[in-house]
């Protein structure tokens, strides 16, 4: 019962904590210090060399090892270049985000009062005090818009052909005005 508690309070199963194993991270780094590659350890490399220095490893061993080196990376513990994990050059420059930085702000002397900023959008038109009011213009008892369409009635409005000429294809030619000459 005693060891059930200290677990609870530790915030460890019973199983996890009588295992030998040092948490992952931990195994992590050593893995990724004892292959001293130059362009940094694989993902199955560290994973081979905690095998063959671990050999109770859970049955989730690479989901688990996949988390860590994620979250390890996210952390800025480990850095990832090429598919290639390694520990963090401590001379390097820090890594600058996407995009134009933003510019310096210049610190306000004490005392002075700061405007909201600005409110989004054009702004409002000034207002004339000594204009007229606005009359509604006239109206000429038509509503505004376009009418609606009529009903069709069931006729048509163009003639029938006569029934003995029969129309050609295409364009008829331009009939030439008959000027007479004298």
């Amino acid at each position: 019962m005693a060891t059930e508690e200290i677990s609870r309070t530790q915030g460890l199963n019973p199983s996890q904590q009588s295992s030998s194993l040092p948490d992952y991270p931990q195994m992590i780094l050593e893995a990724i210090e004892a292959l001293n590659e130059k362009e940094g350890s694989s993902m199955s490399s560290i994973a081979k060399h905690m095998d063959s220095t671990h050999s109770d490893l859970p049955a989730s061993h690479s989901t688990l090892l996949s988390h860590h080196l994620n979250q390890m990376k996210q952390m800025g513990q480990i850095v990832m270049l090429n598919n290639n994990y390694s520990k963090p050059d401590p001379n390097a420059p820090p890594k600058r985000g996407r995009g134009r930085p933003p510019k310096p702000k210049v610190p306000l002397p004490p005392g002075v009062v700061v405007s909201p900023p600005r409110p989004r959008g054009r702004p409002p038109k000034p207002k004339d005090l000594l204009a007229p009011p606005k009359t509604k213009s006239v109206s000429t008892g038509r509503p505004r818009g376009r009418p609606p369409k009529k009903a069709k009635t069931g006729t048509n409005t163009a003639p029938p052909p006569p029934p003995g000429v029969k129309r050609g294809r295409g364009r008829p030619p331009k009939v030439l005005p008959s000027v007479g000459f004298q």
